[in-house]
């Protein structure tokens, strides 16, 4: 399911029920309503009951295509033209001339509830020989000949809790599966969608652990929900969220929340995660980079192909050429910019090398970042790896508080990260990642090497007989 609605450039139709034997056929969007409003109405009617049916039609199509009825069920397909299950589309036909124009006016707009961001599963039927809950396609042109708009034509039927969405995006449809699947160390926009689902699921299903902050980190907490969803669910149990358990996620959230009712429980704004802000490339600035930087210097010890450079959280040349030479080094086509597969690549191989090294602690000796980011709700050895790194620092920096080495990423250690990234710059969001990581061990190493005596150094006392 994409973060925002948005008009797909096409859509495909199965011309049968979902199970026959029939062929699929992919047509532009707008030609897909054009050919379902002259199926189902009469061009003679009038233009206010055409334009309410026809936003019930593109609303109803773009719930299926929102919510990937189908595609979550394993069919290839986001429509039927069967209308006990969806809405008739007569393949190859011909369209009338007033229908295609109001469609080509129409096609990217669609209804919602008031405060929900899905279109609305906009249900409807001829009103004569099938009668429904929703909207009567002969009962708008009794509506439409006493005076009534498109709009109130629809309030009628659904509700005056709806309001129209005008010029929405149109863009190519695409599945909404991850591109890799995610695991313990994602993070992003897609760990948190998978979050937010399984919480609400979790409502319906308690033996599903609630996850403590969904905010795009896959932590163990995440791990667990995932391993239990697959487990209640007969998934293979791998804690791992690829293609099948991503969509049986998604099948059983739309479940739950009845996205294809009329009376669905809806999608709030605050539900939906934030669109991907574009590929690192030359310019950009901020954590994302850090993170990229701390990467590339990190695989520079063990690549030689890969130089070093400055964590600064700035995209310069120095980056870029940096960037270039890891996407030779590991076959992506050296054009600087880091989209997804130069991430996959560079945080793969990162991890390969830290896997190896062990996360227990020992004095004065520092751990690189493991991958996971660290954040409340957290429970590993890298957490009381942080833990033990916090407690030598907040020794000598009395504004960070100590924490007890317990493995368990709780509010203590949650105010002592916030505290130790107040007081050295960093963005105070409680979470520990590449950047937050690196200036803990950075520090540590300094205090460390500082307070140990050399052979034969004053200590500072008088050394007692």
């Amino acid at each position: 399911m994409p973060q925002l609605p948005f008009i797909p450039e096409t859509i495909t139709v199965h011309l049968g029920a979902p199970d026959a034997a029939a062929e699929n056929v992919t047509v532009p969007f707008l030609d897909y309503v054009a050919n379902v409003a002259s199926s189902e109405i009469y061009p003679t009617w009038p233009e206010s009951a055409i334009r309410a049916n026809m936003y019930a039609q593109i609303s109803f199509a773009l719930n299926r295509v929102y919510t990937e009825y189908y595609r979550t069920r394993g069919y290839d397909f986001d429509i039927t033209n069967v209308t006990s299950n969806d809405q008739s589309y007569v393949n190859g036909r011909v369209v009338f001339d007033n229908v295609r124009e109001i469609a080509g006016e129409l096609f990217n707009n669609y209804i919602r509830r008031v405060g929900n961001i899905e279109p609305l599963f906009a249900q409807y039927c001829n009103g004569t020989t099938v009668t429904c809950p929703g909207l009567s396609q002969w009962g708008t042109v009794e509506l439409a000949n006493q005076g009534y708009t498109p709009y109130e034509i629809l309030v009628y039927y659904y509700g005056d809790d709806i309001e129209l969405v005008q010029n929405a995006p149109v863009r190519g449809s695409t599945e909404s599966a991850p591109l890799y699947p995610l695991q313990v160390g994602s993070t992003g926009d897609e760990v948190r969608t998978a979050q937010i689902r399984l919480n609400r699921i979790s409502t319906n299903f308690p033996s599903i652990p609630k996850i403590l902050a969904t905010d795009g980190i896959f932590a163990e907490d995440t791990e667990a929900a995932v391993r239990r969803f697959q487990e209640v669910f007969q998934i293979s149990a791998d804690g791992i969220i690829g293609k099948n358990t991503w969509y049986t996620i998604q099948n059983v959230y739309i479940g739950v929340k009845r996205l294809n009712d009329l009376n669905s429980e809806g999608i709030t704004l605050n539900e939906v995660t934030q669109q991907y802000p574009g590929a690192l490339q030359l310019g950009s600035q901020g954590d994302g980079v850090r993170n990229l930087q701390y990467f590339l210097s990190y695989l520079s010890q063990y690549y030689d192909t890969i130089p070093a450079t400055p964590i600064d959280g700035s995209f310069g040349s120095v980056t870029e050429a940096a960037v270039r030479a890891a996407q030779s080094t590991f076959g992506i086509t050296p054009d600087g910019v880091v989209g997804e597969r130069t991430w996959y690549a560079l945080t793969n191989a990162y991890l390969g090398i830290v896997s190896t090294v062990p996360r227990e602690y020992v004095e004065g000796v520092a751990v690189p970042y493991g991958g996971i980011p660290l954040r409340i709700g957290s429970d590993s050895d890298s957490v009381r790896l942080l833990q033990e790194y916090l407690n030598v620092i907040s020794i000598s920096y009395p504004e960070i508080p100590g924490t007890g080495v317990t493995g368990y990423f709780g509010p203590r250690t949650q105010d002592a990260v916030i505290a130790f990234q107040r007081q050295f710059g960093l963005t105070p969001n409680g979470v520990v990642a590449s950047v937050t990581w690196n200036r803990i061990i950075e520090v540590y190493e300094a205090l460390y090497q500082g307070n140990r005596l050399q052979d034969g150094q004053y200590p500072g006392f008088d050394i007692g007989a």
